[in-house]
């Protein structure tokens, strides 16, 4: 057993803890409204909440999604923290699962498919992570005045204008990250789930594989059902989305922290192995008492 057994608990704990800091401090600063919460106003104007205590009257921009609780500071500085050292950490999980299977010369197609996704799920994680989208506030304009303020109109007075709010472009880069991030997580686990039913010797090993196969299907429906709420307007299945958004995220993570049990076998040759261009680990040394060469023969290629 070696240290690297630590990393995927370190993911799953350091992830998990980190996001709910930012769910607790965002419903603290009224960024957000707890999931509880399943009633929505047009607007919220002033906020009767009493300071230090949750928002009482929510609006569709205060859904607690991810990605909404960690919009503004403090919280939005935690969340980049999480999504960067959570990348990071994803690519290396990714790249010592695909040396270790190297190592046990199952080198195919479905490994180095699940090694782009597992890549390209924390590529997404960082765009997600550092173009955080915050809503524009309203802006009300005072035609007796002749100017325009960023504030919520004032009880009673002359009728005021609201003008159309202006498109911010980061939320296309936000949406975009969303979009690579979570469909290629749940391709990864999907392709490792493979990769551990047929990879597995053991009782052990199948019983792994079937908890696997369990977490993935859970991912599964919880993607779909949060990428269809999210496309409606009603603020219901909005708040629907958010939660099924939570758990996917979540099962993800659990689903990374079951990957300590093949570090127990991982070591520094593992990282080697994974960063090795492939004609030299497929030339392995065969020395004899006469002379010693080089035998480059091919490698034993399972489909999976």
């Amino acid at each position: 057993m070696t240290a690297w057994i630590l990393l995927p608990v370190s993911l799953s704990a350091f992830s998990i803890t980190g996001l709910w800091t930012v769910y607790a401090m965002a419903v603290k600063n009224h960024h957000a409204c707890p999931v509880e919460n399943w009633s929505y106003n047009e607007s919220c104007y002033p906020d009767p909440a009493e300071q230090g205590g949750p928002k009482t009257c929510c609006t569709l921009d205060d859904v607690p999604l991810i990605s909404k609780c960690g919009t503004y500071p403090p919280e939005s500085c935690l969340f980049s923290l999480i999504g960067n050292m959570g990348a990071f950490m994803v690519v290396l999980i990714c790249l010592l699962l695909y040396g270790q299977l190297l190592e046990q010369s199952r080198h195919s197609w479905v490994n180095t498919t699940t090694l782009i996704t597992g890549c390209t799920n924390a590529a997404g994680l960082v765009v997600v992570g550092n173009f955080q989208v915050r809503p524009p506030a309203p802006l009300w304009n005072f035609p007796w005045q002749g100017r325009t303020v960023c504030r919520g109109p004032p009880e009673g007075g002359p009728k005021l204008q609201r003008q159309p709010l202006k498109v911010d472009h980061a939320k296309s880069l936000h949406y975009i990250g969303a979009g690579v991030a979570f469909p290629a997580g749940l391709l990864f686990v999907c392709l490792y789930c493979a990769l551990s039913y047929h990879g597995a010797t053991a009782p052990q090993d199948l019983a792994m594989a079937y908890v696997r196969i369990v977490l993935a299907a859970i991912a599964f429906v919880t993607l779909i059902l949060s990428a269809v709420f999210f496309l409606h307007e009603s603020s219901q299945l909005q708040h629907g989305a958010a939660l099924c958004e939570w758990v996917f995220v979540i099962d993800i993570l659990i689903f990374y922290g079951t990957f300590s049990y093949e570090f127990g076998a991982v070591s520094s040759e593992t990282l080697v192995a994974a960063l090795q261009p492939a004609p030299g680990r497929a030339c392995k040394s065969s020395g004899n008492s006469t002379s010693t060469h080089l035998s480059c023969a091919p490698e034993s290629i399972a489909m999976i």
